[in-house]
């Protein structure tokens, strides 16, 4: 393999097991029915290989059943939530506290 691939495969195996951490602390508190990955790095199809087994292994249950899923519109989720909202907000403004 050449150094570049070697780097970008530790580089992955590093994220992919502190985001499993990461994960693991959001099961073990909340026990949430799905777990959705947003962002740039949702896009990388690598990153969801073994990682609920990884996930497992951090968890206080011999396993977990919570999906681990990519966002449905991938990285663009946020800016579309984030317009639905507007159009929401901007068709039934709000009144200042204080006015």
């Amino acid at each position: 393999m050449a150094c570049s691939t070697v780097k970008r495969t530790l580089c992955l195996t590093v994220y992919q097991d502190r985001l499993a951490r990461s994960l693991a602390v959001v099961i073990n508190l909340l026990d949430p029915d799905v777990i959705v990955l947003g962002g740039g790095l949702s896009n990388m199809v690598q990153l969801y290989a073994g990682l609920s087994k990884l996930v497992g292994t951090y968890t206080f249950s011999d396993g977990i059943d919570t999906p681990i899923v990519r966002a449905a519109h991938g990285d663009s989720s946020g800016v579309r939530g984030a317009a639905w909202l507007w159009s929401a907000v901007a068709q039934h403004p709000r009144r200042a506290p204080n006015s």
